[in-house]
């Protein structure tokens, strides 16, 4: 049989935390940045915060089958961060057969993290794919536990809190989306915090403090200017971002104030090309303001926080 192979797939145990860009991209379409979606490997548990569009085939590709993903954590429900549920719950349900394994599909519930109006938008989602969830209950046979949902709604407190990790969601500015929230990944001594969409807060210093890793969205002010005088009619469009977002130098502000080890930008505004120079414009002055590692996130790029 000439049954293509699962390539470099991840092991089933990870001693420390491992964080995985799976898209580093924004609503607008680029090339080679996926919608936002980041993979948190902690012990035997594979979390997935945001489910923007091709999230199972980043997931693919960056090693990790959708079949563990039992755990996925909304940020907000802009559909840049939620348009691959679909894909998502029903990829991780289905048993996925090779010759040199089978990857046992999901056969319990899927559990749904995110701030309060997440039952409401993912419900409704759900709702949407009951035809075929019948279809896979009935004529596929997949196990009926598996089609359901259990939802932790929370804008602030700790949502998830089992063998050694703990997950705290909290409240992040994202108007006119309200509520939108972040989240703080603790396990084995490593401390990870994921933006999703937001403006500068005092929360996501007071809780990104002496983070190993601060993965946070950043927009580039002068490039989006630049577009603006370049494309005056298109001048409210363009300018949208800074009401709602983070620039640059703002995102190394707080990991500066918030003392962090490590900062990932991601959710690029415009989307830098994939090339040292451009990423060094990309992140022009902000290694003036904080003096740890700054990395501009590309797709797929991973971090694992090991004690080395």
């Amino acid at each position: 049989m000439h049954i293509q192979p699962q390539e470099n797939v991840l092991p089933d145990y990870h001693e420390h935390l491992k964080v995985i860009l799976l898209g580093t991209g924004s609503p607008r379409a680029f090339y080679a940045r996926a919608k936002p979606g980041v993979v948190v490997l902690a012990g035997s548990k594979v979390f997935l915060v945001d489910c923007g569009g091709a999230a199972v085939d980043q997931m693919i590709k960056a090693g990790v089958m959708p079949q563990r993903v039992s755990d996925v954590l909304f940020t907000h429900h802009h559909y840049d961060h939620n348009s691959a549920f679909f894909d998502v719950f029903i990829t991780s349900w289905r048993t996925h057969i090779t010759p040199e394994r089978v990857y046992k599909g999901r056969s319990t519930p899927m559990h749904v993290y995110g701030p309060e109006s997440t039952k409401e938008i993912i419900g409704k989602m759900r709702e949407s794919f009951e035809f075929d969830v019948k279809l896979r209950v009935s004529y596929n046979l997949s196990d009926e536990a598996g089609s359901q949902i259990v939802y932790t709604e929370r804008n602030e407190g700790i949502v998830y809190d089992k063998e050694g990790i703990r997950i705290t969601a909290f409240e992040v500015d994202h108007r006119p989306v309200y509520p939108a929230i972040a989240y703080k990944f603790e396990y084995n001594g490593k401390t990870v915090v994921i933006s999703g969409d937001t403006v500068p807060v005092p929360n996501m210093v007071e809780h990104s403090r002496g983070a190993d890793l601060l993965v946070h969205e950043a927009y580039n002010k002068e490039w989006l200017d630049g577009l603006i005088e370049q494309y005056p009619e298109y001048a409210q469009a363009l300018s949208n971002p800074a009401k709602y977002h983070t620039t640059t130098l703002e995102a190394a502000e707080i990991a500066a104030k918030a003392g962090v080890k490590h900062l990932v930008l991601t959710h690029h505004i415009p989307a830098p090309a994939a090339a040292e120079s451009a990423e060094e414009a990309y992140i022009a002055g902000m290694k003036d303001i904080f003096n740890g590692p700054i990395t501009v996130g590309r797709d797929l790029m991973s971090f694992d926080l090991s004690d080395n």
